[in-house]
């Protein structure tokens, strides 16, 4: 066939069109040889499907004649121009009508972010009130104050409610449309979805509700709001919600198990979720209560102390050897040399005796290297300490921490700020309020093998010549509760053989020593003794002690030399400010009454 009587292409399907091109496409070769094609004809075929597909897989764009896009393109990028647009006008539709609402938003100038120094609020208020006053407030005073969102609900399109809480206090507040200021809806809305734990500035009126709310500390008023702004706003997600931080915790043995919810599906916060959340489990009431307690069993430390005039010292907690014995004890790098952290302050108290200020005191921490998980011991804590010197007994000593104790506890329970705390506690912590003291200021005292007794003789075994074990301490306190009603007593005459080598020995009885002990609900709170204050049998002493020690070692050189210049008889104690707490409230481990604990497993945070 020649090439003028090829057919015409025009007017041909794709597929037709796309063998034509490829049997122009290989030229010559064909026509000079016509029988290749009868021959093979598949090839050719093969050829026209192979340029077939290829058309088919190209976009569509580059379908189009003169590079411009296909209908299908075309009307595709109509559309999304189409949809482009309805969204814009969607948007600005809503942005006009939140505008237009916000135009008619009567109570716009009452809510939202606290205005800034140069755009103040409408009222600024002269005086702001804490929650801890409204308990006797009065009827429709007005108040404003700074709190956290606690909880936030709508009731209704005009009513919402929040619960403010400031420490250990909380009030309802209710946010009602309407009223003298003209609280829109918007308002209401808004303050319903407060995110817990924000911090707001509310300013209303207190008033009576018509039934005392009991969710809440303050229960006799609430407050209606006026206006209300937000200081500081917290995340939507907490790792931890503290309305769940105030249920009380798993008391199992482990405290630090994890368990997801309890019998009725509420989630329970762990002991270690606590402390590894401590910022949000600080905020609870409770735990806001247990740590102002703790300071006011310090105010009380201070304040008997100032009464009976003693000298406030503060000794350094750094020390060049290991004292007490060296063990148990901290050693850090000290430039190039080594240092320790102090076991207590009981070598500085003494040589400040000897610098004859006869009656001192301090408060301050306690390191103790001792891998002790338990209820009870922390490696870090603070000390109530004092040394006294002694006009012609030792008793005086006793005496004298015994009525420091009693004075402690007993206001503890009578001055009305500290029973209002206590109650708040005892929400949590059932009993936390329920102490039992002896009458006067006189403690029930024991001597140590009087407590031996009494053990064997409610069948727990005991003996004379070994230092009571913790199990025994707990059934003493027991025995003790029941048959004497207290939960607060002393124990003196401790065997010599269980106290340090600086402990005087009962002049009468080598055996014994002039030491006792302080216990609440059969917890050890205290150790204190008189001390050997003469040189020549403190040294003598040390070099007895197992292992023995070197009084001219230079560890112990500057300690021993203040009794060889001359040092008045005296003894004192050591008290733990987080035993007291944990004792007097019922707390069942020291790490609730510790801000931030340290345990051979915790250094964070």
């Amino acid at each position: 066939m020649q090439p003028s009587e090829l057919p015409q292409i025009n007017g041909m399907s794709h597929s037709a069109k796309a063998v034509a091109i490829v049997s122009l496409n290989i030229g010559n070769s064909i026509l000079r040889e016509p029988k290749s094609l009868l021959r093979k004809p598949t090839r050719i075929i093969k050829m026209a499907s192979t340029a077939e597909q290829d058309l088919a897989s190209r976009p569509k764009e580059e379908q189009g004649e003169s590079g411009a896009p296909s209908k299908n393109a075309s009307k595709k990028a109509a559309k999304d121009k189409e949809k482009a647009e309805k969204a814009a006008k969607r948007e600005e539709q809503e942005r006009q009508q939140k505008e237009q609402a916000e135009a008619n938003d009567t109570s716009k100038h009452l809510y939202g972010a606290l205005p800034s120094t140069s755009e103040p609020p409408a009222k600024i208020p002269k005086h702001f009130t804490e929650l801890a006053e409204l308990y006797d407030a009065k009827e429709d005073q007005e108040v404003t104050v700074d709190a956290r969102i606690h909880n936030a609900r709508v009731q209704s399109a005009k009513l919402a409610f929040l619960v403010l809480r400031e420490e250990a206090h909380t009030i309802q507040a209710v946010i009602a449309e309407g009223g003298a200021n003209k609280i829109s809806r918007r308002m209401v809305k808004w303050c319903g979805g407060i995110n817990s734990e924000s911090i707001v500035r509310a300013t209303g009126l207190v008033k009576q509700p018509v039934e005392p709310v009991t969710s809440t500390s303050i229960s006799n008023f609430e407050l209606h709001v006026e206006s209300i702004y937000i200081i500081s706003e917290a995340a939507q997600m907490l790792p931890v919600q503290v309305k769940d931080c105030m249920r009380a915790p798993p008391m199992n043995d482990d405290l630090k198990e994890e368990i997801e919810t309890d019998a009725q599906g509420l989630p329970v916060v762990s002991l270690s979720a606590r402390l590894n959340n401590r910022i949000l489990d600080g905020r609870t009431p409770a735990n806001q209560a247990i740590f102002q307690l703790q300071g006011g069993i310090s105010n009380l430390f201070i304040e008997f102390m100032n009464q009976n005039k003693f000298t406030w010292i503060n000794s350094s907690r750094l020390a060049g050897a290991a004292t007490e014995g060296g063990a148990g004890v901290f050693e850090i790098k000290y430039f190039d040399t080594k240092a320790y952290l102090t076991q207590s302050p009981q070598f500085f108290k003494q040589m400040a005796i000897a610098m004859d200020m006869k009656r001192v005191c301090e408060i301050g921490p306690v390191f103790r290297a001792e891998n002790s998980n338990t209820h009870r011991h922390l490696t870090e804590f603070t000390g109530l300490d004092f040394e006294m010197v002694i006009r012609n007994d030792y008793h005086e000593v006793m005496s004298f921490a015994e009525k420091l104790m009693i004075y402690i506890i007993r206001n503890l329970q009578e001055r009305p700020e500290y029973k209002r705390l206590t109650k708040v506690v005892d929400q949590v912590f059932p009993g936390a309020g329920d102490f039992k003291l002896p009458s006067g200021d006189e403690a029930q005292r024991f001597t140590f093998a009087e407590a031996v007794k009494l053990l064997n003789e409610n069948g727990v075994e005991a003996s004379e010549d070994d230092d009571l074990s913790t199990p025994q301490e707990k059934a003493l306190g027991r025995i003790v509760s029941e048959q004497f009603n207290t939960d607060f007593y002393t124990i003196d005459k401790y065997p010599s053989s269980v106290r340090p080598f600086y402990t005087m020995p009962d002049p009468s009885n080598p055996k014994l020593s002039n030491s006792y002990d302080f216990f609440m609900r059969g917890q050890e709170i205290m150790s204190g003794a008189q001390r050997i204050h003469d040189y020549n049998q403190l040294c003598e002493r040390m070099r007895k002690s197992d292992p023995p020690l070197d009084p001219l070692s230079e560890g112990f050189r500057h300690y021993t030399d203040a009794f060889k210049y001359g040092c008045a008889p005296h003894g004192g104690g050591g008290l733990g400010l987080n035993r007291i707490l944990q004792f007097y409230l019922g707390l069942p481990d020291i790490r609730f009454a510790t801000l931030f604990p340290r345990d051979p497993g915790r250094l964070a945070p």
